[in-house]
């Protein structure tokens, strides 16, 4: 006998309800934070769809990300999260900024967040979100006080550390009981979050699904880039030269791709020939995306911009509401349930 669809919905609800006791949403799905596209109406219309909506902080002021939690908190009761890079030399304030504001979340991304501000963030009353790439790192975090963990895998857009989310699930879902964890990158698909539930996942985290839709502030040209796209055009950027470390950024390849390549090697030719010491090349090198992402998401000019896309890109057919996409993932998770009886 098929399940019915109640009873899938009410497996489905199981299986995440770690999750979305620990979101307070209806779904655990969460908002992957992308600079320029998670803003307020984005993450707002996460949140409002069931979800979790998470604020890309990225290089915002303390004063900039006040004023993006406040108009999001006039779009939404719902609860959402604030991403914060590790790195941001004012991460102490942000933090505060985030606890004066309530916001109940606080995820920490781009290194491992030292003592300092975990303390920070636990004494403000938020729950803290870490990103680890393996297993042992982990288990760390959640000794260090994590309250839940995200894996993300090679698959996802922007930067990408080096393993795949295949990989990382089974490597480290059947070892952390302790504390939530949410999978990411290259996921599209309901049947998708479903296999990775049922193997001790508590919900997932989808950035490029939602980047092209109708509430993102992305330019129209950049969701045209994204619904003809295919899985292998997005790719991570290459390193030509071990003397000048690229950090991986996945994305669609354009004509700023291929000229960033020529850049490197005449860079690097140029450092080889002494006519650049190597501080001034690596500066050259990096300085080369400068503003590249704003540019295409803001501007619309997906030639010359950075592209940012994960492998999921492949499954953004159109442009849909963010709603039709948390209720698309559902119905998919909730058909697959259906399709194997009980």
């Amino acid at each position: 006998m098929p399940h019915s669809p109640e009873a899938a919905r009410a497996e489905l609800d199981r299986l995440w309800a770690r999750g979305t006791a620990f979101l307070g949403t209806e779904v655990a799905i969460m908002g992957g934070a992308m600079s320029w596209v998670s803003e307020r109406h984005l993450v707002s219309a996460i949140s409002n769809a069931g979800g979790f909506g998470v604020i890309a902080c990225g290089a915002m002021t303390p004063a900039l990300l006040e004023t993006e939690i406040a108009e999001t908190q006039k779009r939404t009761t719902k609860p959402f999260g604030v991403n914060l890079i590790t790195m941001h030399p004012q991460l102490l304030d942000l933090v505060k900024v985030c606890v004066d504001a309530k916001v109940g979340h606080i995820v920490l991304a781009g290194g491992v967040p030292n003592g300092p501000t975990i303390k920070a963030v636990k004494d403000g009353g938020a729950k803290l979100v870490a990103f680890t790439p393996a297993l042992a790192l982990g288990r760390r975090l959640v000794r260090s006080g994590a309250d839940a963990l995200v894996i993300e895998g090679s698959e996802a857009g922007g930067h990408i550390g080096p393993v795949s989310l295949t990989v990382l699930a089974q490597e480290i879902l059947p070892h952390i009981r302790d504390v939530p964890i949410f999978v990411a990158g290259g996921l599209g698909r309901g049947e998708a979050i479903l296999s990775y539930l049922e193997m001790g996942a508590s919900g997932a985290q989808l950035g490029t699904r939602f980047a092209a839709t109708t509430e993102s502030i992305a330019h129209a040209n950049f969701k045209k880039a994204f619904v003809r796209a295919n899985a292998r055009d997005a790719l991570p950027s290459v390193q030509l030269d071990e003397n000048f470390p690229v950090i991986p950024v996945r994305g669609l390849v354009n004509e700023g791709t291929k000229r960033f390549m020529r850049h490197q090697a005449e860079t690097a030719a140029k450092f080889h020939a002494g006519e650049l010491d190597k501080e001034a090349a690596q500066l050259a090198i990096e300085h080369f995306w400068a503003g590249a992402l704003r540019r295409a998401v803001i501007e619309g000019d997906v030639e010359n911009g950075s592209v940012m896309a994960g492998q999921s890109v492949g499954m953004v057919a159109g442009e849909q509401t963010t709603a039709e996409v948390i209720a698309e993932l559902v119905a998919q998770a909730t058909a697959a349930l259906m399709a194997r009886g009980g």
